[in-house]
């Protein structure tokens, strides 16, 4: 332990982490810039704060505070102390409709006061598109905006008063009529109020720089909207008074389509004058959802609000009749309205991948100048990256003249860092000759402070630097930011990266195959740390869990980030701070579909397992639920489920058995079912046989079915849940699809002992009883070489429809009931065995059970079942497959209801794991089990997923069913799964 850290845990009631964990998750927040701290300290109140100032001053090592971490320009990154105001101060204080005002905390995310708020029907006026995981104090740090700062500014203008301990340990409380001052100020504005009244932009989207135009006497002397923008240089801030404005009561949305982004950037300022709450843009470029849009190539959003719906549609119409656009929406359903801004609000992500997959990057993501000089300056920004040969997809606030981009900078050589900097300082010079601001919502930072001069002038600078020294005299608070920066291309986050690609196993098509480029994917914007899930969204099961940034994507993509690196994590593939990490990642695929850059932790999950155990002994899960496939097929080979069923009931029994398999103590066993789905085919199937037989001596000539299907038996339907493998086969039959287990030879027909069949038309089922499988187990458990194998000699019994002269729709399709095994088959199959043709051609021949009705059967109409249904979309198929095929099948069978977004919290071998019990429990009980609950009587509840039906009976007592089994039910006929 070092002097430094034995001296802070003496005084720090919070945590004090100078492990390589803790370091790690810092180096980085949603900038280009990497900086490795000494230790990270949660502290639990001001008390705590100015423990670690009077520690860190006495030994002149700088303290960097920071909230959620999603700054833009580096300014949340330190190599001293880095304070971590989520943890602890993180709470809402007070709430007073009255005076409209709110104490909050430092560390308080802005979604939870705007759900304090709403029932008061106010809110807080500013809200990025980062609001549900951004923190009160990073707003006031950095001087946030969102898309409401037509209506409502900046953070600033929400300020009213703050507590503020400074380096030196003195405790403040910031107001007017410089309420709070440290000594001196107040005489350096005196002696400078000339400059101070012309050296400023008049804009309203100027962030950069300190705002000592505030503390102007005609301005009120606003100590406390000096402060903001400060960036954490100034003093620590431990408490906040904000103001709150009314919410509207009815809001409309009109999206407005422009033929391309300088129309509607031109267009913007002239909606001004109708009082809108938001004039947001966005070209066609950064549209990646199915959410359909007007004709057009670019689009503003501008919203309206009203007393009543009418109100505000009426508002937002006449700013449709007063714009010239190509085509023009209104929306004032809220569910739409939140499809729409989720599209703008995930730009931020979406914007670091080019059109064509290549990466882009901040670095002038937020650059503003005068509303109506707008499209001016984006004709000559595009001049300028075209000079440079750079790209990037401008968006963002232009009612304000606020604009974000990410550019395609090459920041992995000399050469392109060398660019990077030129094209950044004559950038800045454009910005200025626009009359603008460097920054225009997330501050300066490293990105933009060595060019303060060019904005200000070294006059106004040196009066920056006087300031930063009347509060801060040591230097003592992030250092580097604002005044005397670190050069703009240093501390880049890439640098360490190794410039080789990295021997992995899956394939990593979207990267190049290169696993650093996939996991440079999370650029920080941290929306995996969003608290509370909406709709549909998976996205981080684990870290609303737990609420450690370690447990989010974004922290696990750091710790990968830094292994990589070799600094902070030094033992690479064998990081046991790694793999502690992933541990508690569910492998729900969540973040591929719900993060904006769309990282893939489970993939990256299974490669680190597969290296980090590589030559090693594993844990016992691994081995008794990674080859769980292998254990069934022999149960179903002995024929001994009756016995395995009845000493799993047995305790004592059940208890070693699980202990020893390191399956978590509080689970039950599953039972095995004592007749297989594929035996049960089989002797269905010759039933059949012997009954056309019959008919074919008799003189009749049976129709054979119009399509022919190959029904995946998935191992969990095949030994755990054939009755869903049976009602699907029903259904699929009256659909008048043919259904066959493979491996299976088509079109071949069966000779039997009751006659010659040739002609029939039947499909013959092959006597071979090789088994096919996806390799889920193998893979969520990282042994890529069995899965690999595996998946060989499944695509070796498949050849016969894995043919290259097959065209797509001469391939038999293959339906997959388990969603997890169909998201493995499509997904990973391909990505692990890139240099197999046939793995491409299976992935494009998987259909789920919803899919193969709606392609196959378009004109059946499904039985109705007509009553409401609840559950929850299974993890996989809302990230890898997509559920509106099952949705429409859904209402054309009278099912009512939207099932719930998140993961029950089995997923696979994760809840049966030992030690994973209580994070699986939580993440079913956030939305899964409350809604079971809350059903109506008579509620279907519907499961498609083993994990998950599995995860309701054992935690609720509740049984889920299968789409197919519903629909089964529905039909008319014998009992499902008679022969």
């Amino acid at each position: 332990m070092t002097d430094l850290e034995s001296a802070l845990r003496a005084v720090v009631r919070g945590e004090v982490g100078f492990d390589v964990t803790s370091r790690a998750l810092v180096t980085m927040d949603a900038s280009n810039y990497r900086r490795v701290p000494l230790g990270v300290v949660a502290p639990r109140d001001a008390d705590d704060v100015a423990a670690v100032l009077a520690v860190c001053r006495e030994r002149g090592v700088p303290v960097v505070p920071r909230g959620g971490g999603t700054s833009i320009a580096g300014q949340a990154t330190g190599t001293g102390v880095v304070l971590d105001f989520t943890r602890h101060m993180n709470r809402l204080l007070s709430i007073d409709p009255e005076t409209r005002t709110a104490v909050v905390q430092p560390g308080l995310v802005l979604d939870r006061l705007q759900d304090a708020a709403a029932p008061h029907g106010l809110r807080f006026g500013p809200d990025p598109s980062t609001h549900s995981r951004c923190t009160l104090g990073g707003m006031i740090g950095n001087n946030s905006c969102g898309s409401h700062s037509v209506a409502w500014g900046t953070t600033a203008d929400s300020v009213r008063e703050l507590d503020v301990m400074t380096a030196r340990g003195e405790r403040l409380r910031l107001g007017q009529e410089w309420a709070g001052a440290p000594e001196g100020l107040r005489a350096l504005v005196e002696g400078d109020l000339a400059r101070l009244r012309t050296g400023f932009p008049e804009l309203p989207r100027r962030i950069s720089g300190y705002a000592l135009d505030a503390l102007l006497p005609e301005k009120g002397a606003d100590v406390a909207r000096s402060f903001c923008g400060s960036e954490g240089t100034l003093g620590v801030l431990t408490e906040a008074v904000v103001g709150l404005v009314e919410a509207p009561r009815a809001r409309a949305l009109a999206v407005l389509g422009y033929a391309s982004e300088g129309p509607a950037a031109e267009a913007a300022a002239g909606l001004l004058p109708f009082s809108p709450l938001t004039v947001e843009g966005m070209a066609a470029d950064l549209v990646t959802s199915a959410v359909e849009l007007p004709r057009g190539g670019a689009w503003l959003f501008v919203e309206t609000g009203g007393d009543t719906e009418a109100e505000a549609r009426a508002r937002a119409e006449a700013i449709v009749r007063a714009a010239d656009v190509v085509d023009a929406l209104v929306v004032t359903d809220p569910a739409r309205q939140r499809a729409l801004w989720r599209i703008r609000e995930d730009a931020s992500g979406t914007a670091t991948r080019m059109p064509d997959g290549s990466e882009a990057w901040p670095g002038w993501e937020d650059c503003a100048v005068p509303p109506a000089r707008l499209g001016a300056y984006l004709r000559d920004f595009r001049g300028l990256l075209g000079e440079h040969g750079l790209r990037g997809t401008p968006y963002g606030h232009f009612g304000d003249g606020c604009i974000h981009v990410r550019i395609d900078f090459d920041l992995m050589t000399e050469p392109g860092i060398a660019r990077f900097r030129r094209f950044s300082e004559e950038l800045a010079e454009l910005v200025v000759a626009h009359g603008g601001s460097l920054s225009g919502e997330h501050g300066d930072g490293q990105a933009r402070a060595e060019l303060l001069p060019k904005m200000y002038g070294a006059e106004m600078v040196g009066l920056f630097e006087r300031a930063k020294a009347i509060w801060d005299p040591d230097d003592l608070l992030n250092p580097g930011m604002l005044v005397r920066p670190a050069p703009l291309d240093s501390n880049l986050r890439f640098s360490v990266l190794p410039r080789k690609p990295v021997d992995v196993v899956f394939g990593y098509p979207s990267d190049g195959g290169d696993f650093s480029a996939a996991v440079r994917r999370c650029v920080g914007v941290a929306k995996c740390r969003t608290t509370s899930v909406s709709g549909s969204a998976v996205m981080c099961p684990s870290f609303r869990a737990t609420g450690e940034e370690e447990h989010s994507t974004r922290g696990r993509a750091r710790l990968l980030h830094e292994m990589l690196a070799g600094e902070v994590v030094t033992d690479g593939w064998r990081s046991t701070e790694v793999r502690d990490a992933l541990d508690l990642c569910l492998s729900c695929k969540g973040c591929r579909s719900d993060c904006p850059v769309e990282v893939d932790m489970a993939t990256y999950k299974a490669e680190f397992l597969h290296h980090h155990y590589a030559g090693r002994r594993r844990p016992a899960a691994h081995y008794t639920m990674g080859w769980l496939p292998v254990w069934l097929r022999a149960v179903a080979l002995t024929r001994t489920a009756p016995l395995v069923n009845a000493l799993a009931a047995v305790r004592p029994l059940a208890w070693v058995a699980k202990r020893l398999g390191g399956i978590a103590a509080e689970r039950e066993i599953p039972r095995v079912a004592t007749e297989t789905f594929s035996r049960w085919w089989r002797r269905r199937f010759r039933a059949q046989v012997r009954r056309m037989a019959v008919e074919w001596k008799a003189g009749v000539r049976p129709e054979g079915p119009r399509n022919a299907v190959l029904l995946w038996p998935d191992t969990f339907t095949e030994h755990l849940s054939p009755s869903v493998g049976r009602a699907a086969v029903r259904v699929l039959e009256a659909a008048g699809v043919g259904v066959l287990l493979p491996p299976t030879v088509v079109p071949e027909v069966s000779r039997t002992a009751e006659g010659d069949l040739a002609g029939i038309g039947v499909h013959a089922w092959s006597p071979r009883r090789a088994r096919v499988c996806c390799g889920l187990t193998y893979i969520s458990t990282g042994q890529l070489d069995r899965a690999r194998a595996v998946l060989r000699r499944t695509l070796d019994l498949l050849e016969p429809h894995l043919l290259p002269e097959l065209t797509a729709e001469e391939r038999t399709p293959v339906v997959v009931l388990e969603p997890s095994c169909a998201a493995a088959l499509r997904s990973d199959l391909p990505e692990l065995l890139r240099d197999d043709p046939r793995a491409a051609r299976l992935a494009a021949s998987v259909l789920t059970f919803a899919e193969a009705l709606e392609s196959l059967a378009p004109d059946w109409t499904p039985p109705r079942v007509d009553r409401p249904a609840v559950g929850q979309t299974h993890c996989h198929q809302h990230a890898v497959l997509g559920d509106a095929p099952d949705r429409r099948l859904r209402e054309a069978a009278g099912l009512t209801g939207d099932l719930t977004g998140g993961c029950c919290g089995l997923a696979g071998n994760f809840g049966f794991e030992k030690g994973h019990f209580g994070v699986s429990q939580t993440c079913a009980e956030e939305q899964l089990l409350p809604a079971v609950r809350k059903a109506a009587d008579g509620s279907v509840v519907l499961a498609d997923g083993f994990s998950c039906r599995t995860q309701l009976e054992q935690l609720a007592g509740v049984r889920g069913r299968h789409l197919a089994e519903v629909l089964a039910e529905g039909l008319r006929g014998d009992e499902v799964g008679e022969p």
